[in-house]
């Protein structure tokens, strides 16, 4: 993974995602599979909110080609944790998200990560373009 901006000016909407009891590890930290969970939320919500759409019922849906997350320094229950969100790249069938969780109100990002979708036809899984709802709703995005 490329280094990728660590600091909260590096991204461009942002989400606090509450974090559970559940969410901490024997170590009293957010184990690192739930950074995941965090970057899903994060990408999903925005799609939701700005397109207006249940993007679940869309003709093309975005499945996870791939992500990476780089930890920089732990999060833990029962601090919220603000997601920062930037658009990477929109290319004709994927979208590359960054990712940035931060503590709250903290300036350098605890974790970044990248999320990739690619977009395929919801009944036959072959890829296809962006839709035009989700390629408006990121022009948001990368205007904010």
């Amino acid at each position: 993974m490329q280094d990728l901006p660590t600091g909260r000016a590096a991204f461009t909407a942002f989400r606090t995602i509450t974090t559970r009891w559940m969410d901490n590890d024997v170590y009293g930290h957010v184990n690192n599979v739930v950074y995941y969970s965090y970057f899903d939320t994060a990408v999903n919500a925005f799609l939701i909110e700005a397109s207006g759409t249940d993007i679940r019922t869309l003709p093309a849906i975005g499945i996870v080609a791939e992500s990476s997350c780089r930890f920089l320094k732990p999060l833990s229950f029962p601090a919220p944790v603000e997601a920062g969100l930037a658009l990477e790249k929109l290319g004709n069938s994927s979208v590359v998200y960054r990712i940035g969780l931060f503590s709250a109100g903290s300036e350098a990002a605890a974790a970044v990560g990248r999320f990739v979708h690619v977009y395929v036809d919801a009944a036959t899984r072959a890829v296809v373009p962006v839709p035009a709802v989700i390629r408006a709703a990121l022009g948001r995005l990368s205007a904010r």
